[in-house]
């Protein structure tokens, strides 16, 4: 196994953990170029459930998502509202839920468009619920959907509602440019002025620079840094090597496929374009060879990074949305629901030096808050932003020197087996529209409980600003 050697005197804030990991490379590595095509069954085990007393239990009845698709493909003409509305007809479709029976909607994005920025709200009264149905969105980076559903569970645990419409978009076809700062108020000003003179003073201000648009924030507002540049240091603070990345994205893709072929992705719902075919499945499913994706040079740190197109989750249009219930309520209306949602976490760490490692921080605390250890997990489903953020997250949690330093723990949390880990593909091949990707978790935690017999899921995403979510999933009884 090949080390990486990154110059990490450029690196000022990453000497302690690269002198803590360099000569530690990944030991699952092996594991990874066995995992294509190789699905572990998980043995039915009887468990104690982490029902609370005098708290509601909430459920999940089903989840549905559009295919995820490449930006600039079949949906590059539509409206964030339209993807979403797609994704609550299909719900409706797939529960046969009575519009009237939803007490409210939430829906995540990140990318709003202006016109529509309640896309919860509009998407909701174009899929025909009632104008009486209260909706709003939230935006929470990469968790905002995990956001959308975790405030739902607030709702009906404490019992404003008894059935909630859990989701979120994305469209990166068509994002907001804005004119620059100087030629707004230049607008806004002569909008105001009264007279001709006021009008020509303010002309004669406008300068051609004026005219230079500004695109949509692709950096940290905090530390200017792109993500893939934040990926990158990570992966070369943990000592990820370029072809342990390689291999990994290898890896989600040829599961993906496989998933994709069998029949697994079913909460996937057919997707009439207007003017156009019927979608029908995700489109950046690609595996290739570990020779072919060598062949890439770096995305962001030029010439020594080890971040690539290959190895990084894609830009994504795509949309969820999730059917979640009070247990009573969902059995009084004849559903057998899919899964309870249990306890949930959110952190937050530096977005300088931490932005991509909120699984390592939420997976200890969401465990010990539900009175379970990793060795209880049947199912983890973790978001994929890179590669290197993965396998970084992976030596985090094995480190118990790690755990002491930075996360005040006596002991390492621990790796997740990749036996049971991502099993059906993930965001580096499945897509990630940024505000829909939770509601996917989530739904391939429950269905993959359900197809192999195990109890409990474990849910966990990092999120721009240095953030963070991880819910436990358990199986509804059979």
């Amino acid at each position: 196994m090949t080390i990486l050697t990154y110059p990490f005197k450029n690196l000022p804030t990453a000497s302690k953990w690269a002198l803590r990991f360099s000569i530690r490379p990944l030991s699952c590595s092996s594991q990874l170029r066995a995992a294509p095509g190789t699905v572990i069954s998980v043995q039915t085990k009887t468990k104690k459930t982490l029902a609370k007393p005098n708290i509601r239990n909430v459920v999940v009845v089903d989840g549905v998502r559009t295919p995820f698709l490449l930006s600039g493909t079949s949906y590059k003409d539509l409206m964030p509202h339209d993807l979403a509305r797609a994704a609550l007809t299909g719900l409706l479709h797939r529960t046969s839920v009575p519009k009237e029976v939803v007490d409210y909607i939430i829906f995540g994005t990140v990318i709003q468009e202006v016109k529509t920025s309640n896309v919860a709200r509009e998407a909701a009264l174009g899929a025909g619920f009632s104008d009486k149905t209260p909706a709003h969105t939230v935006t929470m980076a990469c968790i905002s959907a995990n956001q959308a559903m975790t405030t739902g569970v607030g709702l009906i645990a404490s019992g404003q509602c008894d059935v909630i419409v859990a989701g979120g978009v994305e469209l990166m076809s068509d994002v907001p440019i804005r004119h620059s700062r100087k030629m707004r108020k230049l607008m806004l000003d002569l909008n105001k002025a009264k007279s001709m003179g006021q009008r020509l003073s303010l002309i004669s201000k406008f300068r051609f620079n004026f005219l230079a648009p500004e695109l949509p924030a692709v950096s940290e507002f905090s530390t200017s840094e792109t993500m893939g540049h934040s990926a990158d240091r990570l992966a070369a603070a943990f000592a990820v090597s370029r072809l342990e990345q390689d291999e990994y994205a290898l890896r989600s893709h040829s599961l993906a496929k496989k998933a994709q072929d069998e029949g697994l992705l079913s909460d996937v719902v057919p997707f009439k374009v207007p003017g156009k075919d019927t979608v029908t499945k995700d489109n950046g499913i690609r595996p290739s060879s570990l020779e072919q994706m060598a062949k890439l040079k770096p995305a962001f740190i030029k010439p020594y990074g080890t971040v690539t197109a290959a190895n990084s989750s894609f830009l994504t249009d795509g949309a969820s949305a999730m059917l979640i219930m009070a247990e009573e309520k969902a059995l009084a209306m004849g559903y057998k629901p899919k899964a309870y949602l249990r306890d949930f976490m959110y952190v937050s760490q530096d977005p300088k030096d931490q932005l991509l490692l909120g699984p390592t921080y939420a997976t200890p605390k969401v465990l010990e808050k539900a009175g379970l250890t990793m060795n209880d997990i049947d199912a983890f489903e973790f978001h994929e932003a890179f590669s290197g953020q993965i396998l970084a997250n992976f030596k985090a949690m094995d480190s118990d020197w790690f755990a002491e330093n930075y996360m005040g723990r006596k002991t390492k949390v621990g790796l997740p087996p990749l036996e049971k880990f991502n099993n059906w593909g993930g965001s580096l091949s499945l897509g990630h529209p940024f505000g829909a990707t939770g509601c996917r978790l989530v739904m391939a935690a429950a269905n993959r409980l359900r197809k192999e017999g195990g109890q409990y899921g474990l849910v966990a995403a990092c999120a721009a600003g240095g953030q963070g979510h991880a819910m436990i999933v358990e199986a509804y009884p059979k």
